[in-house]
């Protein structure tokens, strides 16, 4: 796979740098395509102008597959769907409908700032801009998952050093994450503008956990796909 597929748009091959000022021409046209307006700048603005019937064309076609999900969203919603299925009113469950997906390298950090601001400040997380790059300085810094670690049951062992909760109970946490206040979904790169963007950010990673040993193992990977309030980027970064 090439440099630029990989690390996306504003990509110095040479350099291996990025330049931020593409980065945000691809957030604001990503922004556009999932139909929010954008107080972008006027080069940029008029980019948008030019490409607004093919975003309106894409933007049809979404809504028109917009109860369909992707090939790893709907593995995670049938597995929920599933474990779920004894659970009272868990049928409402459902995964996050068109997130912000950060599908390029350095996107969560453009986003925890406003393109025109150096911080951004909610009662969770701060975040400031500094000469090495962009500082987050979450309310609550835990560096241990000790005493805190819960399992729900119903799926693999539970090792003896996690606390296991029952199904009904991480039902009722997920529903809840799931539907977070307005404030919590506002992406902090649109705060300053008139239209703010409430929604949530996605994110798919794929490590690998065993590597190829030829003639041997075949290298093998997980999914793992991160959901977070839009003002939670940052922890996506």
């Amino acid at each position: 796979m090439s440099i630029t597929r990989t690390f996306g748009p504003g990509i110095d091959i040479e350099s291996r740098t990025l330049d931020e000022a593409k980065i945000i021409q691809y957030i604001y046209l990503k922004l556009a395509a999932l139909g929010f307006e954008t107080n972008a700048e006027s080069e940029v603005s008029e980019f948008l102008d030019i490409a607004k019937p093919l975003l309106n064309n894409y933007k049809e076609k979404s809504r028109l597959l917009s109860s369909y999900l992707s090939p790893i969203g709907s593995r995670i919603q049938g597995y929920l769907e599933n474990l779920l299925e004894d659970v009272p009113d868990s049928g409402n469950i459902s995964l996050p409908e068109h997130p912000f997906l950060l599908d390029r390298h350095g996107l969560a950090r453009i986003l925890s700032l406003p393109p025109d601001s150096d911080s951004y400040e909610t009662d969770i997380v701060k975040s400031y801009r500094t000469p090495q790059g962009i500082l987050h300085n979450p309310k609550e810094d835990r560096r241990t998952t000790k005493g805190v670690f819960h399992v729900c049951e119903g799926g693999l062992p539970v090792p003896h050093d996690k606390k296991r909760v029952p199904k009904v109970t991480f039902a009722r946490l997920l529903a809840k994450a799931l539907d977070p206040p307005d404030e919590l979904l506002t992406l902090p790169f649109t705060a300053n503008q008139e239209e703010q963007a409430k929604l949530f950010v996605g994110l798919l990673l794929r490590p690998i956990v065993v590597p190829e040993v030829p003639g041997v193992l075949k290298e093998k990977s997980m999914e793992i796909r991160f959901f977070a309030p839009g003002s939670l980027v940052s922890n996506l970064d």
